[in-house]
């Protein structure tokens, strides 16, 4: 299983060298479309069995099948093996979000509420700044949404 080993975010950033200008090409876009999510290290949701880290903007907290809370990104960007993976935690009309922009990202692959691509370049930057934009406006609006969302899942 691929894993980044990363404890910060200056270590995320620096671990594929390769393909560190594609999050920072892609931080860009959020910064401008979103600033409103701050970006930060996500060290994972061990006890929801997330183990994955990741690059974070934004976060909420949701309750976990024990009971407790657990604090997770509004929009998560996490390197894989072949590919970076976007996710989003935010619904439209009951929807994930991500699902009302399959198709118009540029992106390789697109499951619900994610997105992957290779590099940035492949993108359509207009489409996913509108994704990130939304994302954040519903998300200030309604700081529960992801947290309805991720129950219902």
């Amino acid at each position: 299983m691929f894993r980044v080993a990363a404890d910060s975010l200056e270590a995320y950033l620096a671990f594929d060298p390769g393909r560190t200008a594609d999050l920072e090409q892609l931080h860009a876009v959020m910064r401008k479309a979103a600033p409103s999510l701050k970006r930060h290290f996500h060290a994972g949701t061990p006890a929801a069995g997330m183990r994955m880290n990741m690059i974070g903007y934004g976060q909420f907290r949701y309750a976990i099948k024990s009971g407790k809370t657990a604090v997770w990104p509004v929009i998560g960007l996490a390197l894989q093996k072949n590919y970076i993976s976007v996710y989003v935690a935010v619904t439209r009309g009951g929807k994930p979000l991500v699902s009302c922009y399959a198709g118009k990202l540029g992106e390789l692959r697109a499951g619900g509420n994610n997105f992957s691509f290779e590099a940035f370049v492949d993108l359509k930057a207009p489409a996913v700044a509108a994704l990130f934009a939304e994302a954040a406006d519903i998300f200030k609006a309604d700081l529960e949404n992801p947290v309805r969302y991720m129950q219902g899942s």
